[in-house]
């Protein structure tokens, strides 16, 4: 076969396989509308059975919405929610991520911090309200703290299990082309190869952190969980159902663009 055949054939299965992967998505998107319908539908249908103030309907929440963006408070409500959801998401990714290749990679660490880790860890974030008023104040310093904790935990397990299943095989590979030193060790070998696991605990703890707005508000601190707890305390429900869904699109956005970064960092594998 000559090398114009040759480059024709791979021509013709890159195309063919470009346009399984298009018919592949495109079956994906359809199914994706087609539960989403249906869940509008099930909603719409089981809310004509109570009254609004139990579960209104699909519809009455649109108009809320919109009604809630026309005024300038869910914006507000957002940016509030953002300004302690973005430093506590940063403080708990960087520290649960530092601490786990800590441990992860030095027995000593590890040794030392376990018996702390077991003690802390069953402690829920919502717990650490009090500690968050006396250190802080009811402020989004004291918000931002809740939200790290949490966030703090996912993190720390993904890296240090990520550390610990870095095969031993390839470590000795690296140490007998001369990189010896712990520190180079970490940055050339461990890291690269506990990346992946790495990265799914932040993309973990980027959605469990927006899930811990609302907690983190509970004690006063303005943003889209305190608007939450005050429409649920009013029996206004259409409030709350169109509150949530800012928590879930600001977390389908963060979470997109995550997975993009993902992608990317990790196209060498």
């Amino acid at each position: 076969m000559s090398e114009a055949t040759d480059e024709s054939a791979f021509g013709e299965g890159s195309g063919a396989a470009d346009v399984l992967r298009g018919e592949r998505n495109l079956r994906r998107y359809a199914y994706g509308v087609a539960g989403i319908v249906g869940f509008l539908a099930v909603w719409w249908a089981v809310a004509g059975t109570q009254p609004p103030y139990i579960l209104p309907g699909p519809a009455s929440v649109a108009e809320t919405f919109v009604a809630e963006l026309r005024s300038g408070a869910m914006v507000e409500a957002l940016s509030q929610s953002v300004r302690h959801w973005a430093p506590g998401t940063v403080a708990g990714t960087v520290l649960g991520v530092a601490l786990g290749l800590l441990m992860g990679w030095s027995p000593l660490a590890d040794d030392a911090f376990t018996p702390v880790v077991r003690v802390l860890r069953p402690v829920p974030p919502i717990a650490l309200i009090g500690f968050a008023i006396a250190w802080f104040g009811i402020n989004h310093a004291g918000a931002a703290f809740i939200v790290a904790a949490g966030g703090f935990w996912i993190n720390f397990y993904a890296t240090y299990g990520g550390v610990e299943n870095v095969s031993e095989e390839l470590v000795e590979v690296a140490r007998s082309l001369d990189v010896r030193s712990g520190p180079g060790l970490v940055r050339k070998v461990v890291l690269p190869a506990a990346l992946p696991e790495i990265l799914t605990g932040v993309r973990t703890g980027i959605g469990r952190c927006w899930m811990l707005v609302v907690a983190a508000e509970l004690f006063g601190v303005p943003g889209i969980g305190q608007t939450i707890v005050r429409a649920s305390n009013n029996l206004a429900v259409d409030v709350v159902i169109a509150y949530i869904l800012v928590l879930s699109l600001m977390f389908l956005l963060v979470d997109s663009a995550f997975r993009s970064f993902q992608r990317r960092v990790l196209a060498w594998q």
